[in-house]
């Protein structure tokens, strides 16, 4: 017995004063809307109504159930609605997951935008360089970052752009040391080693005009987890560091970092969104992968014309 649907009917009975008029109104038959009244009332095993051939009347019973049943209707019609409203309007919280640097640099700027646009939407953003389980945690967004294709989760992915790093030293490191002048050369430097699930820690592979090269590294002497990090410690002269070019512009504009070996470019990512599901997407989690789609790649493109300047300078 669909009791909700029986109960929609009892109600509409009421308001027309017979089952023929509750029937017209609710597109169905007389007997229909008969029968389901008489099977709540067996349900409930109380009169509801009281019948004549001319007219129909509330027991004391159907008067107290008929306001509960107007209650629950209404609560069930606005829950519907809400849930209507949120695939057409975008809404609520927003829980999402990004990389640390990557996160700082493009998606912190992202959000500002994306709330003038849709201020209704409160985000939750965290920053980890571990990819999460989205149903376990409760994200609706992950912004990841991968060298090669994502392994099959199950997940709906969007690439949204892509992003390198290169090599970079402090004016200080190469007064001391020298200036690499190939791949090669970084053997007989100091190089400090970004740990992350992305990129290897043995070696270095560049692309530039002889292909790809790979330099094999040695144990090193510091290692971290964190692109920003990195930057401050290639700065500080500690030693020679692959660094994601939205984390070295800031450095290289300063004069704090220079970018060694511009020919070449090394652990090529591709930035992509994740999410659980296409079907009945929520409209802020649509909205927000469809504003990420149309403002990154503008963005990662004009980092990598200005890092070109100082490849020319």
């Amino acid at each position: 017995m669909d009791t909700l649907q029986n109960m929609r009917v009892f109600v509409r009975v009421v308001e027309a004063g017979s089952f023929t008029g509750a029937a017209q109104h609710l597109n169905t038959t007389t007997a229909y809307a008969s029968r389901a009244v008489s099977d709540l009332e067996a349900h409930l095993r109380t009169r509801l109504l009281n019948r004549t051939t001319r007219r129909i009347a509330l027991t004391e019973a159907g008067e107290r159930y008929l306001q509960r049943c107007e209650q629950i209707l209404a609560y069930v019609d606005q829950a519907e609605a809400e849930a209507g409203d949120a695939h057409a309007r975008p809404a609520g919280k927003l829980k999402v997951h990004a990389m640390t640097s990557f996160g700082q640099h493009y998606v912190v700027p992202a959000v500002g935008l994306y709330q003038e646009r849709y201020p209704d939407v409160q985000i939750e953003l965290t920053l980890a360089q571990r990819m999460p389980d989205l149903l376990d945690e409760g994200f609706d967004v992950s912004l990841t970052l991968a060298t090669t294709g994502l392994p099959d989760s199950g997940l709906v992915s969007q690439r949204l752009g892509g992003a390198f790093s290169i090599a970079c030293a402090s004016p200080a490191y190469l007064e001391r040391h020298g200036v690499p002048q190939t791949p090669a050369d970084l053997a007989q430097h100091t190089c400090l080693q970004m740990v992350t699930p992305v990129f290897p820690t043995d070696k270095w592979t560049f692309d530039g005009p002889n292909g790809e090269e790979t330099v094999a590294l040695g144990s090193s002497r510091f290692q971290v987890n964190v692109a920003e990090a990195m930057a401050v410690a290639v700065s500080r002269g500690m030693g020679i560091g692959l660094i994601p070019i939205y984390s070295a512009i800031s450095g290289l504009r300063s004069g704090n970092l220079v970018w060694l070996l511009p020919e070449y470019t090394s652990q090529e990512m591709s930035l992509y969104a994740l999410y659980p599901s296409r079907q009945y997407l929520d409209a802020k989690i649509r909205t927000w992968v469809e504003f990420l789609r149309d403002e990154l790649p503008a963005t990662l493109a004009a980092d990598q014309e200005e890092l070109r300047q100082f490849a020319r300078a």
